[in-house]
C-alpha cells in the first residue's frame, strides 16, 4: 500500500512545472525534476532507475516547455542567480 502512495505522491511531484522566466529554463529544470523523480519512482516500486530517469526527464521538461511564465512562476533557477 505505502508503494501506491509513493507513486502517487512522485507522480503529482512530476507534474509540477518547473522554474525559470524562458520556455528553455522551465524545460531544463523540468527535465531534472522529472528525471530524478522518475529514478527515484522507479527504484521504489522496484523498476529500472535509468529509465524512470528518461522517461521522467522527458515528461518533466514537456512540462516545463509547455508552460509560460504566467502559469506559475517559481523565480529564477539556480543557475541565474
Amino acid at each position: 500500500m505505502w508503494k501506491m502512495k509513493v507513486a502517487a505522491l512522485l507522480a503529482f511531484l512530476s507534474l509540477i512545472p518547473a522554474c525559470g522566466q524562458t520556455t528553455s529554463d522551465r524545460a531544463i529544470s523540468g527535465a531534472g525534476i522529472g528525471a530524478g523523480t522518475g529514478a527515484v519512482g522507479s527504484a521504489v516500486l522496484g523498476g529500472d532507475p535509468v529509465t524512470g530517469a528518461v522517461v521522467g526527464g522527458a515528461i518533466g521538461a514537456a512540462g516545463g516547455a509547455l508552460t509560460d511564465k504566467d502559469d506559475i512562476d517559481l523565480g529564477k533557477p539556480i543557475w541565474r542567480r
